[in-house]
């Protein structure tokens, strides 16, 4: 197996697409099997499946920021703003997705990587009777342009020599709930590098983003797409129930994305009354809160399919 992987990692993608072609009339899916490799030039590519959605809806509505992804960190103590500013300029550098763009042509949309550019970090202070929450909230709150970008903004508040607010926003279509946390930790990285008058020593990214959202399209389309689509649809059905609940207004001509949280602590007697039904069924507690809410659900709309999308 080792050596067909290398056989087939000299092949240039042209070559590995007809081999795709041929063994897919085998029933055999070579993306499913081969490593995802590294583009061969910085040409505009295609999107993933996500990052398509996201396009899609972007065009749509595209004052929207419904799709940003915001982080506030506030910075206690001395900082050295040159050492952060070449701190994102090296992430900015190591992830091509920090300095791509979107474009139509045609009938294909693709994705543009731009080479490394030096970076400026604006740096602002509050306006008289400003708040800092409403100073972060105006700052997410702004739309980005897929087209000319950037799609990462990175603004530093100074409220004193000892306290900063640091926000970091991107778009969804270049990021996600799990890179941010990674983001952060190699800009503390970077930072305590560049302090020390050196560049930080990551790990080398052996792919970019790029080269999965190629490898994704040459993998659904070589059978897997037709595979899911069917194990979904038998699983699901052909329809796609709309939840009707009895809300006390009607829903607006346009949504407003002003979502909220609402949380609720559970009491220790109920938490473990929870946990022992939880382990007589064999399910876990999170399978057992989730069938609670479609009950309640059912209960206020009398449908018995209903959907709940949850984070994965």
């Amino acid at each position: 197996m080792q050596q067909l992987l290398d056989s087939v990692k000299s092949l240039s993608a042209r070559e590995r697409k007809a081999l795709a072609v041929l063994l897919k009339r085998q029933g055999v899916n070579l993306y499913g099997v081969t490593p995802i490799a590294v583009r061969e030039t910085q040409a505009p590519s295609a999107l993933s499946y996500a990052q398509q959605r996201q396009w899609i809806i972007w065009q749509l509505e595209p004052h929207s920021a419904a799709y940003n992804i915001p982080l506030a960190l506030r910075l206690h103590g001395v900082l050295d703003v040159e050492a952060l500013r070449r701190s994102v300029e090296h992430l900015i550098e190591r992830h091509e997705t920090l300095r791509t763009t979107f474009e139509q042509q045609g009938d294909e949309a693709l994705q543009v990587v731009h080479p490394a550019s030096p970076f400026a970090l604006d740096v602002d202070q509050l306006a008289a009777g400003e708040t800092v929450e409403r100073y972060v909230d105006q700052e997410v709150q702004q739309p980005f342009d897929l087209q000319h970008g950037p799609l990462l903004r990175v603004r530093l508040l100074k409220l004193s020599e000892q306290e900063h607010v640091l926000v970091l926003t991107q778009h969804h279509i270049v990021s996600d709930g799990w890179s941010m946390p990674i983001m952060v930790d190699e800009l503390m990285q970077c930072y305590q590098a560049a302090t020390l008058g050196r560049k930080a020593e990551l790990t080398p990214l052996p792919i970019q983003y790029a080269d999965y959202a190629l490898w994704q399209r040459n993998w659904l389309e070589m059978g897997e797409q037709e595979r899911q689509l069917a194990y979904w649809k038998q699983h699901l059905g052909e329809q796609q129930p709309i939840l009707e609940l009895p809300t006390d207004r009607p829903r607006p001509a346009l949504r407003s994305y002003d979502g909220a949280r609402l949380n609720v602590e559970l009491d220790a007697a109920l938490l473990n009354d929870l946990k022992t039904l939880a382990r007589q069924q064999g399910i876990t507690l999170f399978m057992l809160l989730l069938a609670s809410l479609q009950t309640l659900l059912h209960r206020y709309s009398g449908q018995a399919d209903i959907r709940v999308g949850v984070p994965v």
